[in-house]
């Protein structure tokens, strides 16, 4: 029978690329937003609102201890960003034909065609994208989540990552960042 550090050796010195991964998701890994969807078209959604819930794939190497990330130190990092989002109007500031305006009465004004909306400022969030998709959504949580992420572990730490909202059950959209070797 081989030793555990002689087994560990015969697979090193092969030509086997191996990979771990943690994958998170927990029941508090949600939160609720009101958008609207602009279609390609131009016309849009009614102002509406999602339950979405948040799903996390990390790969990495294992550390000395054996883990990639410690569950403990990568779940309130999650968390965190969905508290940020949760009750709040997400806007995509990016979007050409959306205009955004914060007026001096603590509101801010978003404009699209002939709609108009009129909110308090802290519950609107003008997010760096151009649509309110659920894929874009995923696209600025999986790359918020892999800076704070490298902030706290390591660059090196996350090779891929990957993250899933739903918006409905059966209705998710996902993004996957990978650092190449």
């Amino acid at each position: 029978m081989l030793s555990q550090r002689a087994c560990y050796h015969r697979f090193v010195s092969t030509n086997l690329r191996e990979s771990w991964k943690i994958e998170l998701c927990k029941e508090y890994f949600q939160f609720a937003c009101a958008h609207f969807l602009i279609f390609p078209d131009g016309s849009k959604e009614r102002l509406h609102g999602h339950n979405y819930r948040v799903s996390v794939e990390i790969e990495g190497g294992l550390t000395e201890r054996g883990l990639v990330i410690d569950f403990l130190k990568a779940k309130p990092v999650v968390r965190a960003l969905c508290d940020e989002l949760d009750e709040h109007w997400i806007v995509p500031g990016l979007h050409p034909e959306l205009a955004v305006t914060t007026l001096g009465d603590g509101h801010t004004k978003v404009r699209y065609h002939d709609a108009r909306y009129v909110a308090p400022s802290d519950e609107v969030l003008v997010l760096p994208i151009n649509n309110s998709s659920v894929e874009n959504l995923a696209t600025w949580f999986g790359r918020e989540l892999r800076e704070r992420l490298e902030k706290r572990f390591g660059r090196s730490q996350v090779r891929r990552l990957c993250v899933s909202i739903s918006e409905t059950p059966g209705q998710s959209g996902a993004y996957t960042s990978t650092i190449e070797d």
